[in-house]
């Protein structure tokens, strides 16, 4: 059954625009998955080679920062030549590291798989392809849909990291890295079958869209230069420096530190990966209802003022954990504060880039603004793995993230209140 057919079949009892979102929330929980892998190869890598916290965080650190790097090329990819293809050479590409991965002896065959090619891949199937989706496929509900696709993070944990981590403490870790390939594997052909990139290829508007609203308009040119292009309007505006700034801050206090190191700081505690990796995988059935919910208020509050407080609670969580003594109930506390608030960020920041860069930039520019978080999240996977190495422990960096997240909450209540678009103001 061909996608129009199906969608011929679901006439009557949804929008298309439904299953393209469910469909690109399934890719998003795989790699997810993928990319939550690291924190939980930490521990084995060293007992397997012997190499130290510092030379694995690198290779961290590389996935991490390319994984946001991808995101603004990525996005003017899939302007300019749809969303289907980008996508399938993301995946393929993921299934070939992970598969590399099984053969690798020395630091830069990790550098190279977990580290390039892990980046480069998972960086194609982010926040960018989710908005590239958003803004085609829904003109209402946007800040909702959003919100569960930007959950599909957590969601990948809660999927995965359980039983990722058993297959780790019973199998070993080359086993991880050939049940990651054979799940992709089994994705690409579903992908290939479900995914429209257009609603007006199956003759309807975006969801919620009015008769009258024209069709979404693919850009001519050169992708790179579609994706330069747009930072140079981008760089002239205050507000996108902010928001880049403090998803800088997000990205540091989120993947960089908690998602890469996490389960290596409760191992350092006595808590053994596969009970580590079930309290990740608490947060991320958290994360799936705040970022839900945020996405939902981002439709109907002022996001500056859903971001000042996201941040303020981020950082309280990260100063009391240092303190929680590794204790089943203070630990609890944490995953539920920490969760709920993981990536609530998002929608408000989608939501507020939108309104300043217009629909049909607003996915590059987020992109480049989370080059910010990923540039964050490398340098915290990074920075830890080195402090960890140095001093033994890893409170001084959750202290340090905590307080970064409290400046974060003050900057973006700067962010101008109205937006007048730049277009208009560049004329």
């Amino acid at each position: 059954m061909q996608p129009y057919r199906l969608a011929r079949f679901v006439a009557g009892r949804m929008h298309y625009g439904w299953i393209v979102a469910g469909v690109t929330f399934l890719v998003l929980i795989c790699a997810a998955g993928v990319r939550a892998t690291p924190g939980l190869l930490i521990v084995p890598l060293e007992a397997a080679f012997g190499w130290n916290r510092g030379t694995i965080s690198i290779a961290a650190a590389v996935s991490l920062v390319l994984y946001g790097l991808m995101g603004p090329f990525a996005g003017a990819a899939m302007q300019r030549f749809g969303v289907r293809r980008p996508v399938l050479v993301a995946l393929l590409l993921l299934v070939l590291a992970l598969a590399l991965s099984t053969a690798m002896t020395q630091p830069w065959h990790l550098m190279l798989t977990w580290g390039v090619m892990v980046g480069a891949g998972s960086g194609a199937l982010a926040t960018v392809f989710a908005a590239t989706v958003v803004n085609r496929w829904f003109s209402e509900r946007r800040g909702l849909v959003m919100g569960v696709l930007a959950a599909s993070s957590a969601m990948g944990q809660l999927v995965f990291l359980p039983l990722l981590g058993w297959i780790v403490a019973t199998k070993g870790w080359i086993s991880l890295s050939w049940t990651l390939a054979s799940v992709l594997a089994v994705l690409i052909p579903v992908y290939a079958w479900l995914m429209v990139e257009h609603p007006e290829q199956l003759e309807l508007k975006a969801y919620g869209a009015s008769a009258e609203v024209p069709a979404a308009m693919t850009m001519q040119g050169n992708p790179v230069m579609i994706a330069w292009k747009a930072l140079a309007r981008a760089v002239r505006v205050r507000d996108f420096w902010i928001l880049f700034g403090s998803f800088f801050i997000c990205g540091l206090s989120t993947n960089g530190l908690i998602g890469t190191h996490f389960i290596a700081f409760c191992f350092d505690g006595g808590i053994p990966e596969v009970r580590a990796a079930g309290i990740l995988a608490m947060m991320g059935v958290l994360n799936l209802i705040g970022t839900t919910l945020s996405g939902w208020l981002s439709d109907r509050y002022d996001s500056r003022w859903l971001l000042f407080w996201y941040y303020f609670l981020r950082g309280l969580s990260l100063l009391y954990l240092p303190y929680s003594d590794l204790t089943f109930w203070g630990l609890s506390l944490f995953g539920v504060f920490y969760g709920l608030d993981w990536l609530a960020t998002v929608p408000p920041t989608l939501r507020i880039a939108t309104d300043i860069f217009g629909k049909r930039d607003a996915a590059v520019i987020f992109g480049w603004i989370f080059v910010g978080h990923q540039l964050g999240a490398g340098f915290a996977a990074f920075g830890s793995g080195a402090v960890r190495s140095i001093v033994g422990n890893y409170t001084s960096s959750f202290l340090a993230a905590g307080m970064m997240c409290a400046l974060a909450a003050l900057a973006v209540l700067l962010i101008a209140r109205t937006f007048q678009p730049v277009e208009s103001r560049a004329t």
